[in-house]
């Protein structure tokens, strides 16, 4: 009995091996693999005039190099910055100061809502003001025309040391403390036309450019020697004011001076030039206009030899 059972196992375990799939012959092309073992020495052949820099570029061309990923711990969460914890006000402002739409004015707007700011220039005309906005401390133009403006105080201007031109055109202004533009240390521009002053305040004498044409300062509106240390100035421009008088002495930069519709009725001849001095010229000043004033130019011939031009004005 146990041989007829081993036969029959036999048999059993011959027919499964049968069964079983057959595996294909591999072949492997002598094409693709033309290098034989004597000839794996020469790919690592090891030069010892090779520097550390050039073997590790010889070596990195046969073996592939190994990248490694570097895990860096995340950063910290950062504390809440002191300021940004700051409340705010619905301009952006903070409670403890002006922010940046500007100082609030005593509408209780800031002056960035109320007028327009652009840069460093602040634009606040034709908004029916009665007084003066507060400016940012950045302001370097600021232009309030066709407004209803009546003063100007001492602390309008106040810490405005970037101010380089203001421009109140058609206010209403009729009085100006003394100290409103004496103090700006790179005001340039200063345009009052078309107002009520009375008199003209002390003035720095940064200026280049002034206009307080159509006010009232008649024969004591502007002060003795006013422009004379106005090293810079080009342009002054005093038109229908009443005037009887030229603002003397101008000073040797100015270029432009407009001084038609007034009173004047008499000049010198040392208003222009140096009497004592035939030799002196004036290149600068080539725009005198006296057109309008009751003086009659042709009195006084010496008083623009040393000139480019003649005044314009009456001859007769």
């Amino acid at each position: 009995m146990k041989a007829i059972a081993h036969i029959f196992m036999h048999l059993f375990l011959f027919d499964a091996v049968l069964a079983g799939p057959t595996r294909s012959p591999v072949t492997y092309d002598s094409e693709t693999y033309d290098v034989g073992l004597e000839d794996l020495d020469s790919l690592y052949d090891y030069d010892e005039n090779l520097s550390v820099d050039q073997a590790q570029v010889e070596i990195g061309t046969v073996v592939p190099s190994v990248t490694r990923e570097i895990y860096l711990p995340s950063p910290l969460p950062e504390e809440p910055d002191e300021e940004a914890s700051t409340p705010k006000l619905i301009d952006g402002s903070s409670p403890h100061g002006p922010g940046v739409l500007g100082p609030h004015t005593h509408e209780g707007l800031p002056t960035c809502l109320l007028c327009m700011c652009l840069s460093t220039s602040v634009y606040c005309d034709d908004r029916e003001l009665e007084d003066l906005p507060p400016l940012p401390k950045e302001t370097t133009h600021f232009y309030s025309r066709y407004n209803r403006i009546k003063r100007v105080n001492r602390d309008d201007f106040a810490n405005l040391s970037n101010l380089k031109r203001i421009d109140l055109t058609s206010n209403f202004i009729s009085e100006i403390d003394e100290d409103a533009f004496r103090k700006l240390p790179q005001l340039q521009e200063l345009i009052l036309r078309d107002n009520k002053i009375r008199q003209l305040p002390e003035l720095p004498p940064t200026l280049i450019f002034i206009d307080i044409s159509n006010n009232r300062l008649g024969r004591k509106g502007i002060r003795q020697e006013a422009f004379k240390d106005m090293f810079d100035l080009h342009h002054l421009y005093i038109t229908d004011n009443n005037l009887d008088h030229i603002p003397l002495p101008l000073p040797e930069s100015l270029q432009s001076l407009h001084l038609q519709n007034n009173n004047i009725q008499e000049m010198h001849e040392d208003t222009f030039c140096k009497m004592k001095d035939y030799s002196y010229i004036r290149k600068s000043l080539e725009d005198i206009r006296l057109d309008g004033n009751p003086i009659n130019l042709s009195k006084t011939p010496h008083a623009y030899m040393c000139l480019p031009r003649l005044p314009v004005g009456s001859l007769f």
